[in-house]
């Protein structure tokens, strides 16, 4: 078994952490939409546990971590609660929020790796679900809100891409039997560092080389 990045009582805790900032972007977006009570539960649930739960059934870790855990299913509901009645401020908030996010992304990527690796996949398979973890709700939350996915948007900053960045660094540590506490730790920090540098220049992958087309271009912000 690979190392833990930290004691389960801490892990525990960062996870919940990560599930709830995951689980509030999800119930902004459903207030935006203007969806009532049960909907902003709904998304903020499959926001916050979308991905670990696709991971958890890809590797044949039955029972989810969703499903054996009931503060991983409760939180999203916290989560909820608290955007129903204080949406106003949470968005004023919402620079913070979007910190603890990219926290989360990079926590996630690195745990979603190692947990991949742990059930016998390999290298890459690994680091594919790595990726999958991070950003996998925020993909079911667009795809049920019926938007276009942020992560396949050219005008939105970067945000697989860093969880990509972490995910390779732990496959390497992995394949040079380098992977500790410590090194575990830079690849989350990348990634989270990455994350907040996209946020704050707006650094966005490029398109098709000598691309022409009349489509209008969105300059919304990222959710």
């Amino acid at each position: 078994m690979i190392q833990e990045l930290f004691t389960p009582s801490v892990q525990h805790w960062l996870d919940l952490v990560g599930i709830f900032v995951f689980a509030i972007s999800g119930a902004l977006m459903a207030v935006r939409k203007n969806w009532d009570v049960f909907g902003i539960a709904v998304l903020a649930e499959v926001t916050a546990l979308g991905g670990g739960l696709f991971r958890d059934l890809i590797i044949g870790a039955v029972p989810p971590a969703a499903f054996t855990d009931l503060g991983y299913f409760i939180t999203p509901l916290i989560a909820a609660a608290l955007v129903f009645f204080l949406h106003p401020e949470v968005e004023r908030t919402q620079t913070a929020v979007n910190v603890f996010d990219a926290a989360g992304l990079g926590l996630f990527c690195v745990t979603g790796t190692t947990k991949a690796y742990d059930y016998g996949l390999g290298l890459t398979s690994s680091a594919a679900l790595g990726v999958a973890t991070a950003v996998g709700g925020g993909v079911l939350r667009d795809i049920i809100a019926n938007e276009v996915p942020s992560l396949v948007r050219w005008d939105r900053d970067l945000y697989a891409v860093p969880a990509m960045v972490g995910t390779i660094i732990v496959v390497l540590c992995i394949r040079y039997d380098a992977l500790t506490s410590v090194t575990s730790g830079v690849a989350v920090v990348t990634a989270f560092v990455l994350r907040l540098l996209a946020m704050r220049y707006h650094w966005r992958a490029p398109r098709a080389w000598n691309r022409r087309s009349s489509t209008t271009e969105v300059t919304d912000e990222v959710v």
